[in-house]
């Protein structure tokens, strides 16, 4: 006996989709919502890590933008720091001026001492710490001066300096520093004649002529003055070492008196002689000698001296002074005498700027009058 299949048929009411829950990853299919949890490690640190390597360029970019601005701004000379004296050479240029005494040293030392340095200094970086001196040498005179007389490392031990990049040719050094002096109004013929002399002699420059280093030097300058220039060159090749007082000679005396060593062999050797120890002759003194020698006033090109100032007799008895003063190198003999005054100390006095020298001698002497 066979049973019938009973089918009945249920009407269902139609009900509207179920909402996914509030907790759903949005935009992620069913898929995705069933990764387990290495899978999404896996996925959260790639994107981490390309999120970490977008912000690494970043910053890479940024520090070469950095970069670039650092060495745009120290070949400007618009670094600046506080760097130590004795950090500091000055073996790159031949002296910023001529050789001889500087007489507003003690001047610019009074000012820095009362109101600072307005003006730092400019070095380039020399490896090892070191820098080496490209602008600023009678700043850093009066800083050496100034922690000397003082002792107060902390105030004078440092000076402010642009710090320059590396790598500008000598040439634009020098012509730097030749603008610099030529700014001031007292520089004189003989002292930019020396400056000529001084780039030849410098073995690292290309020439070695100073009449033709004088184009190179004094560019700005007119014509004219580069001639009188060359004129003092001649005077200073055959006196210079001789003259005490050359930046005192006016500008006529030097055309004339180079011609004159041009024109007639020997009056260099007879000025030499003339000007030989004569240590105590002043700058009326030799100017006459000069003027003499260049037809300027007495018998021209005579070999006869000078009147030199002869010191007074001294009374017998008292030809010599003797005394001696305590200094921290140690006891300075002192011996003062008729016409010569000697003092005796162990201390290395060629290592002192020549300047120093010679501006602390002056003084003293002046002191005396």
């Amino acid at each position: 006996m066979s049973r019938k299949r009973r089918v009945f048929e249920i009407d269902m009411p139609d009900e509207p989709a179920a909402e996914p829950p509030a907790d759903f990853p949005a935009g992620k299919d069913e898929r995705e919502q069933r990764r387990g949890p290495m899978a999404t490690a896996i996925s959260e640190t790639a994107e981490s890590t390309r999120d970490r390597a977008r912000l690494e360029a970043q910053i890479r970019a940024e520090n070469d933008a950095l970069a670039q601005e650092h060495v745009r701004l120290k070949r400007a000379g618009l670094i600046t720091d506080m760097i130590p004296l004795d950090a500091i050479d000055t073996r790159k240029l031949i002296r910023d001026r001529a050789p001889g005494a500087d007489y507003e040293l003690a001047e610019l030392v009074e000012s820095i001492r009362d109101i600072g340095l307005s003006n730092p200094i400019r070095v380039e970086p020399a490896g090892d710490g070191r820098y080496e001196l490209i602008q600023g040498w009678r700043r850093l005179s009066a800083y050496r001066q100034l922690l000397e007389e003082t002792g107060d490392a902390e105030t004078w031990g440092r000076i402010p300096a642009g710090i320059a990049a590396r790598g500008d040719e000598l040439e634009s050094l020098y012509r730097r520093m030749v603008d610099e002096n030529l700014v001031r109004k007292d520089i004189s013929f003989a002292e930019m004649a020396q400056l000529a002399l001084h780039y030849a002699m410098d073995p690292m420059t290309e020439e070695h002529d100073p009449e033709k280093a004088v184009a190179i030097l004094f560019k700005s300058a007119g014509y004219q003055k580069r001639s009188y220039i060359r004129s003092f060159i001649r005077l200073m090749e055959g006196l210079g070492e001789t003259l005490m007082y050359a930046p005192e000679i006016p500008r006529a005396l030097g055309l004339a008196l180079s011609q004159r060593l041009d024109e007639v062999p020997g009056t260099a050797a007879a000025i030499r002689a003339e000007l030989k120890d004569w240590d105590t002759r002043s700058i009326k003194d030799e100017l006459d000698i000069l003027r003499r020698y260049a037809g300027q006033g007495g018998d021209e090109g005579a070999a006869k001296p000078a009147p030199r100032a002869h010191a007074p007799t001294v009374p017998a008895g008292k030809a010599r002074t003797t005394f001696q003063i305590e200094r921290p190198q140690g006891s300075a003999k002192c011996t003062a005498a008729n016409g010569r005054l000697e003092i005796r100390l162990p201390r290395d006095f060629t290592a002192v700027d020549r300047r120093r020298l010679e501006a602390a001698v002056r003084a003293m002497l002046e002191s005396l009058d």
